[in-house]
């Protein structure tokens, strides 16, 4: 089997500005988790139904989003107790193209995702000027009521099906940094798939075919959990085992 970096050059590339007609910023997510191992197989199967994102010729990014929430995790909380109705708040950072956007993300209580967002221009990342407006708009939070909660780092592949009509993010590579801390999570993918309405789906099809079964932990619960120790983290358990397992895997 080729590598992962060989694979990607092999998919027909999309560019950012067809990207735009895919942006689905008020969807349905399915989420999926498997070992690294398991990647280059499942691009490779991948290939003939999805485009790659490719931007200045890199056909993956790094990415760093630093997630905010209130000193005690009230969003967090709300993820672990099934709350919907729940937000995510966070700095994202393109790094190979150096962009920064402030972002929102709401889980509506009939389960859609809704994203806002803006171009933050500040090397500081801090609520305040147009990131709280857009915050005290779409949310009952303020600016000075939360803290930088983790960054989390990873790469990402962000592939689109050849009728526009689906994303799918593949994520890897990660790294939380909490505090002073730093945990690496090399053997973990986090792909999601994304579409405006629930339909058919060449990579939702394959990992049935894989056995491979939907999870609804983020990447944010999944570094809190791991992170924080004052944080509730009983209905996760069996999530966090699951990953532990992933992770240890020789598949």
């Amino acid at each position: 089997m080729k590598s992962i970096s060989e694979i990607i050059k092999q998919f027909e590339p999309i560019s950012l500005e067809e990207m735009d007609e895919v942006r689905l910023l008020d969807r349905v997510d399915i989420k999926y988790m498997f070992n690294i191992n398991q990647l280059a197989e499942i691009l490779a199967l991948s290939m003939s139904f999805y485009r790659v994102l490719t931007i200045s010729g890199l056909r993956y990014g790094r990415y760093e989003t630093r997630y905010f929430d209130t000193p005690d995790y009230e969003m967090y909380t709300k993820h672990h107790n099934g709350k919907l109705n729940r937000y995510k708040v966070r700095f994202r950072t393109y790094v190979d193209s150096n962009l920064n956007f402030f972002e929102i993300k709401f889980k509506t209580n009939t389960g859609r995702t809704q994203k806002s967002r803006i171009k933050y221009e500040s090397k500081e990342f801090k609520i305040d000027g147009e990131s709280e407006l857009l915050l005290e708009k779409k949310t009952n939070y303020y600016g000075k009521a939360l803290n930088e909660a983790i960054q989390i780092n990873y790469n990402r592949i962000t592939l689109v099906n050849k009728n526009k009509t689906e994303r799918l993010t593949i994520d890897f590579g990660m790294t939380t940094i909490y505090k002073d801390s730093e945990q690496e999570i090399p053997n973990l993918v986090i792909a999601e798939v994304k579409q405006d309405k629930a339909q058919n789906s060449a990579f939702i099809e394959l990992m049935k075919s894989k056995h491979i079964p939907t999870t609804s932990m983020s990447k944010y619960c999944l570094g809190i959990a791991g992170c924080v120790q004052e944080v509730k983290t009983n209905q996760f358990k069996s999530k966090l085992l699951y990953v532990n397992k992933l992770c240890n895997s020789n598949v």
